[in-house]
């Protein structure tokens, strides 16, 4: 099959006028070449870019879409999510799963970081469209968290014993955020797999660096209305990610997830401790529950590897990588949508270490092919084409 368009963005940029995409029936690219020959090729309006990876989501809470109401600040949110996420029958929940999934292909997505912190996603896993890499999170804030590991490692196993069906399915166990995992756990999560990806919701709320500089604010309130004791926890007096990026191995790569109060001095640490970092932005997400955006301009001019997710639909009101980089060039109208591209593709197939297969047009990659027509617009549209 033979391919061109308007605009041809391979992953890393965009490709000269005339360019055309060789493809086989599965979706490989057999070569990149340019000619002005249309005999046999299809010609699409618009742009043509690989598909899309969405780094950051939660496919097991899709069934709680509008549940929780924007602007509520995180800790209001993270208050509800608990008590609501199980008033839903399993049906109601494996129906929303399929539906979310379904969204995410049809929107052009080709991989998935999805969060995980039940075997709830196994059945979506199965289906066998997308390559998924899941995040068995852990949650424990106490000093002995041997027996909320045993829960993690449950989830992760019943991932791990999950067959491929001719899609990259991997795991691996993770601590959902500085707040709720604590010291003693997160040494128990690096030692799982020490090369392991771990991914990480970082500074989402300045509540959650107020915790751990002096112990006040709202997160304290989240945990003593949990019922969970921090009498044990003595702040550093840094930031949460100053702090909690001693207790993680340099071998990790590591994704750092929001990043909504992340400072120029954090930035620094991450470059000092961690060889292998991404930073995925969320901004829907970020709008729907905090109403503010990170400092993406700071990101840039740090030359920091940024990739894009959606979260989930309890923080969303769509999967869409496309509506999540509209909302960064609406809100940062500097950035470039060659630069944006690349952050939802190329870098996304790296942060989930994915590249060698997705992320690129590349001879011998398998990244499928998407066409977007109105660029630019406030509601652009997205087809996928292999």
């Amino acid at each position: 099959m033979l391919f061109t368009a308007d605009r041809i963005h391979d992953g890393k940029g965009w490709l000269p006028e005339n360019t055309i995409i060789e493809t086989d029936d599965n979706g490989t690219i057999l070569s990149v070449y340019q000619s002005e020959n249309r005999e046999g090729v299809t010609v699409l309006e618009g742009l043509l870019a690989p598909g899309f990876v969405n780094v950051h989501c939660h496919l097991e809470l899709s069934h709680m879409k509008g549940v929780v109401p924007k602007h509520t600040g995180l800790i209001g949110f993270l208050k509800q999510i608990p008590a609501l996420r199980n008033s839903f029958s399993d049906e109601q929940k494996r129906t929303a799963r399929k539906a979310a999934y379904e969204e995410l292909y049809v929107n052009g997505t080709v991989a998935v970081g999805d969060i995980a912190n039940t075997s709830d996603a196994l059945d979506v896993r199965a289906l066998g469209k997308m390559h998924i890499h899941t995040f068995t999170e852990a949650l424990g804030f106490n000093p002995a968290p041997e027996r909320m590991y045993g829960y993690a490692q449950q989830a992760f196993e019943a991932y791990n014993g999950q067959e491929g069906n001719g899609k990259m399915l991997r795991q691996s166990m993770v601590p959902h955020a500085p707040y709720s995992v604590s010291q003693p756990f997160f040494s128990l999560i690096d030692q799982h797999q020490p090369e392991s990806i771990i991914s990480i919701h970082n500074q989402e709320c300045c509540a959650e660096n107020e915790f751990y500089i002096s112990k006040d604010g709202m997160v304290r309130d989240l945990l003593s209305g949990m019922g969970i004791d921090d009498s044990f926890f003595v702040p550093s007096g840094k930031t949460s990610l100053q702090t909690y990026l001693e207790w993680i191995s340099p071998t990790h790569p590591v994704i750092f997830i929001h990043n909504t109060f992340t400072t120029k001095e954090d930035i620094d640490t991450a470059r000092r401790l961690m060889p292998q970092t991404f930073w995925c932005l969320c901004p829907n997400a970020n709008l729907y529950i905090e109403n503010t955006l990170p400092d993406v301009p700071l990101f840039i001019k740090e030359g920091l590897n940024i990739c894009v997710g959606t979260d989930s639909l309890a923080s969303n009101h769509q999967l869409s990588i496309l509506s999540e980089l509209t909302t960064l060039k609406k809100n940062f109208s500097e950035l470039d949508w060659e630069i944006l591209l690349t952050w939802a593709t190329l870098n996304g197939a790296r942060a989930l270490q994915m590249q060698h297969v997705i992320g690129s047009i590349e001879v011998g990659k398998q990244p499928g092919l998407v066409q977007i027509r109105g660029l630019g617009s406030d509601v652009p549209t997205i087809k996928r084409i292999i």
